[in-house]
Parts: C-alpha cells; sequence; structure tokens
C-alpha cells in the first residue's frame, strides 16, 4: 500500500517539460527539446566599442517560445532555464575576471503592465550559478521606446538613443568588469547604446552577454 501511494505521489509531482510536454526527464526542459536548440559558437559574436558580445544560440524554435513566454506569459519560472543556457555557455569561454551582472531594464510603464523585468529574474538566477553580484537597478530605462524588432535598423538607433541613464544611488566601482545581460540583439542598437551611457559615465570595461540573435540580420 505504501509503494502504490509513492507511486501516485510521483506521478502527481512529476514535472513535465514546458516545451514538448514529456514527462520523461521529470524537469522544466527535456535533454531532447536542449539537443534541439540551435547553439552558436563560444567565441566574440560581435565587438562595439571595444566590448565583446556574446550570442549563445539562433533566435527560432525552443528559444523564441522561451524568450515569449517569460517576457510577456508570466512564465517566470522559465528564467532559470534562460539562465542555465546562458551560464552554460558563459562558463566554456574560461574567462577569469569577476564581473557584476548588469541586466537590461525595462521602462516603468512596462515594469507596471508586467509587474516584472524579466531580465532581472535571469540576473539574479545567473548570479547564483557563476557567484557573481547582479544589480538589477543599476540601469534605469528612462524613456518608453516603440519596440525595436518592429523598426529598421537605422530607425531603431534613433529610437533607443537616449534611453538609458544609470542610478546613481547604485554605486559601482568604475574599475569593475560588468556584464550586460540580454534575451535577444538584432541589430545591436539597445546593447550598443548602454555601452554608450556607461562608457559617458567612465565604465570602460564591459561585456555583453545575450542569449539570443536572429539568423537574418537586419
Amino acid at each position: 500500500m505504501i509503494k502504490f501511494f509513492e507511486r501516485l505521489l510521483n506521478l502527481i509531482y512529476i514535472q513535465p517539460c514546458y516545451f514538448c510536454g514529456s514527462t520523461k526527464s521529470d524537469k522544466l526542459i527535456c535533454e531532447n527539446c536542449l539537443k534541439k536548440i540551435n547553439y552558436l559558437p563560444v567565441s566574440v559574436f560581435r565587438r562595439e566599442n571595444n566590448c565583446n558580445i556574446y550570442a549563445v544560440t539562433l533566435y527560432n524554435g525552443i528559444i523564441k517560445n522561451l524568450i515569449i513566454s517569460l517576457k510577456y506569459k508570466n512564465k517566470k519560472r522559465l528564467a532559470k532555464i534562460q539562465a542555465e543556457i546562458m551560464y552554460n555557455y558563459w562558463k566554456k569561454l574560461n574567462l577569469k575576471e569577476d564581473y557584476i551582472i548588469i541586466p537590461v531594464p525595462i521602462h516603468k510603464s512596462r515594469l507596471k503592465e508586467r509587474h516584472y523585468n524579466h531580465m532581472d529574474l535571469v540576473a539574479k538566477n545567473f548570479s547564483k550559478l557563476s557567484g557573481y553580484k547582479a544589480v538589477c537597478n543599476f540601469l534605469l530605462r528612462i524613456t518608453d521606446t516603440k519596440k525595436q524588432y518592429k523598426l529598421h535598423k537605422q530607425d531603431r538607433i534613433n529610437n533607443i538613443k537616449n534611453a538609458f541613464n544609470i542610478n546613481k544611488s547604485k554605486r559601482i566601482e568604475l574599475s569593475k568588469n560588468l556584464l550586460i545581460l540580454d534575451d535577444i540583439t538584432s541589430s545591436g542598437a539597445t546593447i550598443n547604446e548602454i555601452i554608450r551611457i556607461l562608457n559617458l559615465n567612465g565604465y570602460k570595461k564591459i561585456t555583453a552577454l545575450t542569449l539570443s540573435t536572429p539568423d537574418i540580420w537586419n
């Protein structure tokens, strides 16, 4: 009888894969779905303003589903999965420096609408995995910009111009290595603008890690 109830509890509390529904691995993302992700080479993806930018995967399939679900559908538990995918890539770079994690912020109007910044959640999970400190309110988004993916490259640059500032109450030494975390980079306009603002405030040691990039740039 005891074994019967143990089997019943296992069936009730088993963790299905969010992406395919499989219960074989009892994980939020199963090994089969992980294998379907289109990973990019472990190397510098782009270099902008003396900043190395790394991109982990292509923005399609499971990764696209992950980003949309976490960002817009209140699936906060997926932040742990995103952080794990990013960290597993990051540690392969074998970088020895210590970093302070800076997630890309959202405007207060979108924060009010969504009730959370998905990249803050990812940053906190990445912090647990890496041991790096995460400072979630260091960057501020002071302009409620249009959604970047709807714009062409030059319009994206114009749209994001002067959209960020730093929070003076969150003090980070200028000598520290900053690691910007974001979910997707396409034209690179957002990360470039963040780098520019950080440079203007004296921060020169900047690296960016983004979960994904489109396979066709525009």
